[in-house]
């Protein structure tokens, strides 16, 4: 799968890990004692979790999204 600026994005200074959706978007987790995601395919995002928390909630995300590319943020 070829990825383009909008599915693999710059890495933020405090990314922690980084998944990617069912067609190939990214989905960030960041943060340092607290972290929250992001999904650059959907633009769906949490609030501030504990960093294990977030990562499982993010994994889920990822497993389930199709969205290619949100424009509106």
């Amino acid at each position: 799968m070829k990825l383009s600026p909008h599915t693999a994005p710059v890495e933020p200074g405090n990314l922690l890990i980084r998944f990617h959706n069912l067609v190939g978007a990214a989905v960030d987790v960041t943060g340092n004692s607290e972290s929250r995601w992001y999904c650059h395919g959907c633009g769906d995002e949490s609030g501030l979790y504990g960093t294990g928390f977030s990562r499982e909630e993010a994994n889920h995300h990822a497993g389930l999204c199709r969205a290619a590319y949100h424009r509106l943020r």
